[in-house]
């Protein structure tokens, strides 16, 4: 089962990193590229325990849907969400914030089964498991830029 795992440094509260990477608001925004957007679920605001979200988005040419459900959440440090439907096996995404002088590391772990078995691993070799990684660490950007932003102007993901 491939693990894409990524610390990024971020010149935030704990607080506020925790709430932005819970939002569905900003999600679609530091998604844009595979224009991701909500079809059912909770479809504005911050996800809870036990909440789901089916996301939209066009991932190799393809649209697909995916529902996650946020299985855990001990705020503001980590929460978990799990495919419950979509084009994976499986899989769990942990999202950890650490306290560090200065600001906020935030750590994805994203863990993943493709479907098909041989011909599923294969294609985590060749491209898939790349492409995954790519995707977490755009993202993670996109949510430092947004904090960082709101950090230096006083705003909040909440305001």
């Amino acid at each position: 089962m491939p693990i894409v795992y990524h610390k990024q440094f971020i010149e935030a509260s704990v607080e506020e990193c925790f709430n932005l990477a819970r939002s569905v608001d900003i999600h679609t925004k530091t998604t844009a590229n595979t224009k991701e957007r909500v079809v059912s679920g909770v479809t504005h605001g911050l996800l809870n325990e036990g909440d789901t979200v089916t996301w939209e988005a066009t991932h190799f040419g393809i649209k697909q849907r995916l529902t996650a459900k946020v299985t855990h959440m001990n705020k503001p440090t980590e929460f978990v969400d799990i495919m419950v439907k979509g084009a994976f096996s499986s899989f769990t995404h942990t999202h950890q914030f650490v306290e560090e002088k200065g600001g906020t590391i935030m750590i994805d772990t994203f863990e993943y089964k493709s479907p098909f078995g041989l011909i599923g691993r294969i294609a985590d070799k060749l491209f898939l498991e790349k492409y995954m990684t790519r995707f977490i660490i755009s993202r993670a950007k996109g949510l430092k830029a947004i904090a960082e932003r709101n950090a230096q102007t006083g705003s909040s993901c909440l305001s």
